[in-house]
C-alpha cells in the first residue's frame, strides 16, 4: 500500500513536471512572439514616418533649389547649393554619427525587447 502510494504519488510528480515544461515552452513562445510583433510594427511605422517625411525633404529640396536659383539668376544653382549641403550632411554623419546611430537603435531595440 505504501509502496502504492509513492508510485502515484511519483508519476503524479512525473505528470506535474512535465505540464510545467509544456507551459513554461508555450509561455516563453508566446512572449518571443509578442516581443517579435512589436518590433516589427515599431518597424513598419519608423519606415511609414521615414517614407513620408523623405516625400516631404524631397519637396521642400526642390523649393528651397528654385527659390536659391530665382535669387541667384540660374537656377542650376540653387540645385548644386542644395545637393551639397546634402553632401556635406551625409559627410558629417558618415564620420560622427555611425555610434550615435547604432547607440539609438541598440537602446530601442532593447527596451522594446527586454522590458515586457
Amino acid at each position: 500500500m505504501a509502496f502504492e502510494k509513492l508510485t502515484n504519488s511519483i508519476h503524479d510528480l512525473d505528470e506535474n513536471i512535465r505540464a510545467f515544461v509544456t507551459s513554461s515552452a508555450e509561455y516563453y513562445k508566446l512572449d518571443l512572439y509578442k516581443k517579435i510583433i512589436k518590433g516589427a510594427i515599431s518597424l513598419v511605422n519608423m519606415m511609414l514616418i521615414g517614407f513620408v517625411a523623405l516625400i516631404a525633404l524631397f519637396f521642400l529640396s526642390i523649393a528651397v533649389a528654385l527659390s536659391i536659383g530665382q535669387a541667384m539668376g540660374q537656377a542650376s544653382a540653387g540645385f548644386y547649393i542644395v545637393g551639397g549641403f546634402y553632401i556635406v550632411i551625409f559627410a558629417l554623419i558618415w564620420i560622427f554619427g555611425k555610434k550615435y546611430v547604432e547607440k539609438i537603435i541598440i537602446l530601442k531595440s532593447s527596451r522594446t525587447f527586454f522590458n515586457d
